[in-house]
């Protein structure tokens, strides 16, 4: 008996040939068309490149401690350091001034970083900026005759959409995987991130990090990010940084060379029925502004303790979450148009958002004489000052007295109360005197 295909079957490809400008009718089997994504790939592949970096790492001491040590009669045994390697993916967004999209998490803290193109041709990049609050960074290499990948624009992404991932799973170089967009809009992956993630069933395995999500017209709409498996391995849940997302990380880079996050200046919870009933209000979904920073963007805007925010920019907000994810997506700077309800009346107001401040400072971007330490604000409300969070053994940093928990207090007699004095006094001086607070005692120090 003669097997046919079901008709609806074959609609179905005829309908994935039309939706894809790339896609074409290979070959035919038996007089019938078969579906290719080939010229698809073929077009989008070189702009996507492995990366491998390496970096130093300390290696611990396999004894333990000097005391442990000392007990067994166990001699010294050096921690020393080592070099390790790791890959990646990036992907190629500008040929002529060869810059190339990728994750933070994939070439952070990199002494070296290689890329490989699909030709087989090794290439030096250095860092040009990165975020770890959305894991985007950009790098940058020197060379002719690179191609690129068109930024497509990720908000006409829905939910069906067919997609390929290319990247460099497990350091296999150059992979294709394709499937389907699964959900839009995803948060709660990353802990202390800004989040909008797309959700994609194509296999995306670790190495595939910074690589590829492309549509059907070969564009690029998501940076591959990250996966959620209890084996390390694929299990058809990933997910990729939207571009939308990306180009405003990547156009912050280079115009600012860094990222200027934007900053309402609210404290915000998110209400939900139990809370609307109790605040006698009709809105059962939103932001509700709990604390105002003075001379904020908000305080300026008019909003006040008690308004509901239900809107920004035309877009839904149905929580705190929501809020400080479109809020932290902007830049510093930006005009927002925010909706929100007050007694009971549903209102608007423009704010103009200020600029998150940095939370640490790494010392070699303050002083060469600091490298190795980390910078940050007093952890305790009765201290003013910055506080030294961190300090590596052997460093500048060590070597001139600096330990973990001192807090500066002055700088060359000028007292500082944030991160951003401490910068400026050390930008202008090659001698620091950092007055330093340790536990009940007070003490100075030279930094050259």
């Amino acid at each position: 008996m003669r097997k046919t295909t079901p008709r609806w079957f074959g609609l179905i490809f005829a309908a994935m040939a039309l939706a894809t400008a790339h896609a074409a009718l290979a070959e035919t089997v038996g007089g019938r068309p078969v579906v290719s994504l080939a010229p698809l790939v073929e077009a989008a592949s070189p702009a996507v490149v492995n990366i491998r970096v390496s970096q130093t790492v300390n290696r611990s001491n396999p004894f333990g401690d000097d005391a442990f040590r000392r007990f067994f009669g166990i001699p010294d045994v050096p921690g020393g350091t080592r070099e390790v390697a790791s890959a990646g993916s990036g992907v190629i967004v500008d040929a002529e001034r060869g810059y190339i999209l990728t994750n933070h998490h994939v070439v952070a803290d990199a002494d070296e970083i290689q890329i490989f193109l699909i030709d087989g041709k090794a290439l030096d990049a250095e860092i040009v900026g990165s975020d770890p609050a959305t894991d985007i960074a950009v790098i940058k290499v020197e060379a002719n005759g690179l191609t690129d990948m068109p930024i497509g624009n990720s908000e006409d992404a829905r939910v069906g959409d067919f997609v390929i991932a290319i990247g460099n799973p497990f350091g296999l170089g150059h992979t294709v995987t394709s499937g389907i967009i699964s959900a839009l809009g995803r948060t709660g992956i990353s802990r202390d991130g800004y989040e909008d993630f797309i959700q994609t069933d194509a296999s995306i395995n670790p190495g595939n990090s910074g690589g590829a999500l492309v549509n059907m017209n070969g564009e690029l709409i998501g940076i591959n990010s990250a996966i959620i498996s209890r084996s390390g391995g694929n299990v058809g849940i990933g997910f990729a940084v939207p571009t939308e997302i990306a180009r405003s990380i990547m156009s912050q880079i280079l115009d600012f060379g860094e990222i200027r996050r934007g900053l309402l200046g609210v404290g915000i919870q998110t209400i939900d029925a139990e809370m609307a009933k109790a605040l006698e209000t009709n809105v059962e979904r939103g932001a509700l502004i709990t604390n105002i920073v003075p001379q904020s963007a908000a305080e300026e805007a008019g909003l006040e303790v008690g308004d509901i925010i239900v809107e920004v920019n035309q877009k839904k907000v149905d929580d705190a979450s929501e809020l400080r994810n479109t809020i932290g997506l902007l830049r510093s700077g930006d005009e927002i148009t925010i909706k929100y309800v007050r007694d009971k009346k549903t209102r608007s107001t423009k704010a103009r958002l200020g600029q998150v401040q940095p939370q640490q400072l790494t010392g070699a971007d303050i002083h060469p004489g600091l490298s190795g330490a980390v910078f940050a604000a007093a952890s305790t409300s009765s201290e003013s000052g910055i506080e030294v969070a961190e300090v590596a053994p052997g460093s500048p940093a060590a070597q001139r007295g600096l330990r973990p928990g001192d807090v500066i207090t002055a700088v060359n007699r000028t007292l500082v109360r944030n991160l951003q004095d401490l910068a400026s006094i050390a930008e202008n001086n090659r001698i620091l005197f950092l007055l330093v607070q340790r536990g009940d005692r007070s003490l100075m120090l030279q930094i050259r």
